[in-house]
């Protein structure tokens, strides 16, 4: 299903009587299409369309000065990716069928019932939509840059992965369907839903909401506001969130965790696009476009049956997963370069330097936390910072060692389990082989290669001097 919110451009009306275009302008309001301008001088129609863009083109054919006879081929010469819907008084076969072969997306008569025309608008709009985003994504791949980079800006990244990802928002910035953005805790799910929002060019408000432990009629409230006397405590009437974000975006933070009581609420907004404030009975409409993200597995909150099926699908028209950091490694330096510099500012300190081993630990380090983890070790690492020219390490160690390290599979044979010949190795043999591995991994620094072990350096030393004994 497409709605007014698919695109951030008007839908025009062509007609010279001034009735036809007031009513038919009312009927796509009370829609939810309400991005759209009227035409009554046929004259003005192509310096119109060369000077923005238009999401579709509603085309009367008997006009005076220039019918829409004349002006249909000139519009699908000049802007072939834009779609036109003839409607006029003439139910003559022939002339639909001249039309059609012109170019036309659709043919109309007067007077169209109002469901026809709607639905012939949406159609066009989801159209629209599509050619846009093959287009986008046709030149993204040829040329292998961003439209709008600078709408990205808040996301510290040279990863391949990401501009890749920045690349498919790019081409879906347009759609007004649903996007749902996976990702792991701290990985910038929020950072890009922002970017979404930018690039759809709404002139709304980007409206944040956390639904994590809202219980059904706080959800309610938060998202879809009351009226006065709703409920006792209810001393002014409130609008809710969904409100806010009028012609904006509204994204749902951790939608994973939604009540089922709250997940048929929201697949009903969803749906029909309009919403009850409690202790209304008078519905309201919204053109909010809206966008979740999640960390949990949400397949398999379907396959627990505590998240519905019929909403996920709706909510994953499009979808996006973010790398966690420690699949794009090439981030940690550029990262910790930003957020030392940060840090520093923000406390008054000169800029200390990072020496090479602290880049060997970051990269060996699995960042259950990601970007956000790095951020805070980084600040703490530069608050603890006294004297001297070079940053600390012992301030990363510690926080590394506290959390349980995640192996990396290793190319060496060193790291297998059995030898070469299928004998399990003894608990001797793995762990000397576990401490060659991280010291290779360390490149011989004894005190990284012990926060890699998670153990202490005096420990690592014991170890190494038993293995020399042996």
């Amino acid at each position: 299903m497409v709605h007014e919110s698919n695109t951030s451009f008007p839908v025009v009306l062509v007609d010279d009587e001034a009735t036809v275009l007031f009513s038919t302008q009312m009927i796509l309001g009370s829609a939810g299409i309400k991005e759209v301008l009227t035409v009554k001088d046929s004259r003005e129609l192509m310096p119109l369309l060369a000077g923005q863009e238009v999401a579709a083109v509603v085309l009367d054919l008997f006009m005076p000065y220039l019918s829409g006879t004349q002006l249909l081929p000139e519009i699908v010469r000049e802007h072939p990716e834009l779609p036109v819907i003839v409607m006029t008084a003439a139910q003559e076969v022939e002339t639909a069928v001249a039309c059609m072969k012109e170019g036309a997306f659709d043919y109309l008569v007067k007077p169209v019932e109002e469901s026809r025309f709607v639905s012939s608008i949406k159609r066009a709009l989801e159209m629209r939509t599509l050619r846009r985003q093959v287009s986008v994504l046709k030149r993204s791949l040829m040329t292998d840059e961003l439209e709008h980079g600078e709408l990205f800006s808040n996301i510290v990244t040279v990863s391949r992965k990401m501009r890749s990802l920045f690349q498919y928002l790019e081409a879906i910035a347009s759609s007004g369907e649903p996007v749902l953005i996976n990702g792991e805790t701290g990985s910038g799910k929020e950072l890009l839903a922002e970017a979404i929002h930018r690039l759809s060019g709404r002139t709304g408000a980007f409206v944040p909401v956390n639904v994590a432990g809202l219980d059904d009629a706080l959800f309610s409230d938060t998202l879809f506001g009351h009226r006065k006397g709703a409920f006792s405590g209810a001393d002014t009437t409130r609008e809710g969130m969904i409100a806010q974000a009028e012609g904006g975006t509204l994204f749902l933070d951790e939608i994973g965790d939604l009540t089922l009581a709250s997940q048929v609420k929201l697949l009903r907004l969803l749906q029909e696009r309009h919403y009850y404030p409690l202790g209304s009975d008078m519905a309201k409409m919204s053109s909010a476009r809206i966008l979740c993200a999640t960390h949990r597995d949400l397949n398999a909150r379907m396959a627990e049956e505590s998240f519905r099926s019929d909403l996920y699908y709706r909510l994953s028209v499009h979808q996006v997963d973010i790398p966690p950091l420690r699949e794009r490694k090439e981030d940690i330096p550029v990262l910790l370069a930003v957020f030392a510099a940060e840090a520093a500012d923000s406390l008054g300190k000169k800029l200390p330097e990072a020496p090479p081993e602290l880049l060997t630990l970051l990269t060996n380090y699995h960042f259950p936390g990601n970007v956000r983890e790095l951020r805070s070790m980084v600040f703490d690492a530069v608050a603890r910072h006294k004297s001297g020219r070079v940053l600390a390490v012992k301030s990363f160690r510690k926080t590394i060692k506290t959390q349980q390290v995640t192996a990396v599979p290793s190319k060496k044979k060193a790291a297998e389990k059995t030898d070469s010949q299928g004998r399990f190795q003894t608990l001797k043999e793995a762990e000397q082989l576990h401490i060659e591995e991280a010291l290779h991994r360390a490149a011989g620094n004894q005190g990284t290669a012990a926060a890699l072990l998670g153990i202490s350096r005096p420990a690592l030393n014991r170890r190494l001097a038993r293995m020399r004994d042996d």
